[in-house]
């Protein structure tokens, strides 16, 4: 079943200060992601996840040193391929893949990935799904478990199984995510990639991965930091995005707390993607 969001789009003022802090303190709350805007931010958040009062818990919004309104809507499902049809352009990541549409034409590189997103997150236009794909492109993956979390588009498991992965498990809570990832497996050959609808529970008794990839959203990151810490073999890499620089110190903490050892991290307009090896 498709999941259905919610837009809670903040007018702030003043803006900078009181956009960063608002982010911050919504992070802490269910939301999974956020749009600053001319006038403020746009926090998006999957409908089931709301609950009464949950602003009560937004200290800014109170504070009489800030001037915030607001006004939240239900999001209408967007069809994806339609709108990559009409603003998509092919993805070059260091010249080494190429990432394009069935329409467009193809290119002489070590790596080509062709996806239709249909309604899925997730076609390397994103800055932490490119910074993702820059890490993968840097690591070894020959005769490798794999692990890609909230795979959206299955793109970093695709990346992953043409690098030489033995197996690959990609998992994402969304049904839409889930079937568009099985079909842009089958249409770039990917026949080791295993694709299962869900969460971090699946991970229960799980088999242990080389290299899990886990691009999803801080809170998210970490509530199931010891699940995928669990999962990970001894001297195995995770690496981590769908964050804010702001959010590194608390990424680091909960991954040190499952002896997760920091390596090294790339950056884009505020974004990041972290590399941790367990010891």
């Amino acid at each position: 079943m498709e999941s259905k969001y919610v837009c809670y789009e903040f007018t702030v003022s003043p803006l900078e200060i009181g956009s960063e802090i608002l982010i911050a303190e919504l992070g802490l709350l269910p939301f999974e992601s956020f749009e600053e805007t001319e006038n403020g931010v746009n926090a998006y958040i999957q409908e089931a996840e709301i609950y009464e009062n949950m602003l009560d818990e937004v200290y800014i919004l109170t504070n009489p040193e800030f001037e915030i309104s607001y006004h939240s809507y239900a999001i209408e499902q967007i069809n994806w391929n339609e709108e990559w049809e009409k603003n998509f352009d092919p993805i070059d990541v260091d010249g080494q893949c190429f990432v394009r549409a069935p329409f467009h034409e193809s290119k002489d590189v070590p790596f080509e990935i062709v996806i239709e997103p249909k309604m899925s997150f997730g076609t390397g236009h994103h800055e932490t799904t490119y910074l993702m794909m820059k890490h993968l492109l840097e690591m070894d993956f020959l005769e490798k478990s794999v692990l890609d979390m909230g795979c959206g588009t299955a793109i970093l498991a695709i990346l992953a199984s043409m690098k030489g992965a033995k197996t690959v498990d990609a998992i994402d809570i969304d049904n839409w995510c889930y079937l568009n990832s099985i079909e842009n497996a089958q249409r770039n050959g990917c026949t080791n990639i295993e694709v299962f609808e869900g969460d971090a529970s699946l991970l229960v008794n799980v088999s242990k991965y080389d290299v899990i990839i886990a691009n999803i959203n801080r809170n998210i990151l970490l509530n199931d930091m010891e699940a995928y810490s669990k999962s990970l073999k001894n001297g195995g890499t995770i690496l981590f995005s769908g964050f804010y620089v702001e959010d590194i110190p608390f990424i680091r903490e909960a991954a040190e707390a499952q002896n997760l050892q920091f390596v090294s991290q790339l950056e884009k307009n505020n974004w990041v993607a972290l590399k941790f090896v367990k010891n």
